[in-house]
């Protein structure tokens, strides 16, 4: 049931299998984001024509306390170190290098990335051309674009998996401290110089990615329950002495773009906690239909996260523009609207995964696909960034998701596609059964690249 082992942190782990309690937090993770993003999205159309957003949530007196316990972003991370480090070992097992490594999780992140900004940027220019307000369309922009941060945040985190992989293996406490040295490094210079900041984008996920690499390692299994208690009330402790003092902001959604020591701390905790209940995670995974659910849903949930927010825009705009009742932010009707839009949201996002969540499936290849060049994929990786980077710094406008689906398109072109790494005696046997082509999502031997275990989420393959 559970694949993680208690294990030190020697280069010589082999492959593990998929944890089954790690996908069920993320599954968590992932709906509690869409839930919370149904909360706080609130358009409102003015007198004069003019239309304004509210975050309606987030303007609440007891929102404050309430995101510092479900501010989940750090969660994810660590869940994703745990993932990323059993799939660099399982590639790494097979021959594979640190460029297939990043080839195949550039992939997986790009090419439905690819596709909604292509889809937004021909729907809002439609808009455009319709008559709609270019006020409204670049509201509608700036707000769907929202989740890419996420996108740029965690394939920095990813792509370095090999690297600090290997710093792990060496000396795994003295690299999360390090990490953490950069941090607050960055922290205390980021008044003097603000683009500064953006570095921890970098240093913070990179950091906690690497609690999921402990994780991984057993090195939390060893902490007795005290223990993880202990630890879970000094992360808390010191994360209220540091927002008490007003070194930071209470509010973690403050906190997080760019990040700072107060999600690392979160980070802390937040892992203890998974540790804690992890038993209890492990037996609630293995129900036959939770299971099945956490399968399907895991392996469409970058599709899913990608475009709720667009999707969520879409609709509470297209409302404002009908006869619709449209209870005022904030009021009892509002809130009783809410289960409605989620309902809406959830509606609109089957066609998607119906039309785009293809792909999200494991790019494979013939086995004798061999891997792309090193310059290619390095090439890819800047040419991706370098939009998202534009994005974080001068915000996200119409002629930047045009040439930012142009920049992802290109890189998806430089990767091609994932090569097979099947035994030559294993060829026919393969061929015989499926005519060549591996599938790539089953968790047996003989898979693709990065064979998936008895769940696959979207970014772990």
């Amino acid at each position: 049931m559970n694949g993680v082992k208690e294990q030190g942190a020697a280069p010589e782990h082999g492959p593990a299998e998929r944890d089954l309690a790690i996908d069920l937090v993320r599954f968590f993770c992932l709906a509690l984001v869409v839930v919370g993003h149904c909360m706080m999205v609130s358009p409102v159309l003015h007198r004069d024509g003019t239309v304004t957003t509210e975050n309606t949530l987030g303007d609440q007196p007891w929102f404050v306390p309430v995101i510092w316990i479900f501010m989940v972003m750090p969660l994810f991370f660590v869940t994703g170190g745990t993932t990323g480090l059993q799939s660099w070992r399982r590639l790494k097992s097979r021959g594979g290098t640190g460029f297939e490594f990043a080839q195949a999780r550039l992939l997986r992140l790009l090419r439905p990335a690819a596709a909604l900004l292509a889809v937004m940027f021909l729907g809002l220019w439609a808009a455009l051309l319709l008559g709609v307000d270019p006020q409204v369309v670049q509201l509608m922009a700036t707000g769907a674009g929202m989740p890419l941060w996420f996108l740029a945040a965690y394939l920095a985190a990813q792509l370095n998996v090999p690297l600090l992989a290997r710093f792990h293996a060496r000396a795994p406490w003295l690299t999360v401290a390090v990490l953490a040295a950069l941090v607050v490094g960055v922290d205390c210079l980021r008044g003097a110089l603000p683009l500064l900041a953006y570095a921890n984008l970098v240093f913070v996920w990179s950091t906690v990615q690497q609690l999921g690499f402990l994780m991984a390692d057993g090195h939390f299994a060893r902490l007795s329950h005290s223990g993880l208690v202990g630890l879970i009330v000094a992360a808390n402790l010191l994360l209220g002495v540091v927002t008490g003092l007003g070194l930071y902001s209470g509010n973690m959604l403050v906190n997080l773009n760019p990040p700072n020591l107060c999600l690392l701390l979160l980070g802390v905790s937040q892992a203890a906690v998974l540790q804690l209940f992890r038993p209890g995670l492990g037996w609630v995974s293995g129900v036959r239909w939770v299971r099945a659910v956490v399968t399907v849903a895991g392996r469409h949930s970058m599709t899913v996260y990608l475009w709720h927010l667009p999707l969520l825009v879409a609709m509470s705009g297209l409302l404002l523009l009908t006869d619709f009742p449209k209870p005022a932010a904030g009021t009892a009707g509002w809130w009783w609207a809410r289960p409605l839009v989620l309902l809406g949201v959830v509606g609109l996002l089957l066609p998607v995964l119906a039309v785009f969540g293809r792909l999200e499936e494991r790019p494979t290849a013939s086995v004798h696909t061999r891997s792309r060049p090193a310059a290619a994929v390095v090439t890819a990786a800047v040419v991706v960034f370098i939009p998202v980077a534009d994005a974080a710094f001068n915000g996200l406008t119409l002629g930047l998701l045009g040439g930012g689906a142009a920049c992802f398109a290109l890189a998806v072109l430089l990767l091609g596609r994932l090569p097979e790494r099947v035994p030559e005696r294993l060829i026919p046997a393969r061929r015989q059964s499926d005519g060549g082509e591996t599938d790539g999502t089953a968790g047996g031997t003989t898979g693709g690249a990065l064979p998936a275990g008895p769940s696959s989420a979207s970014v772990e393959p």
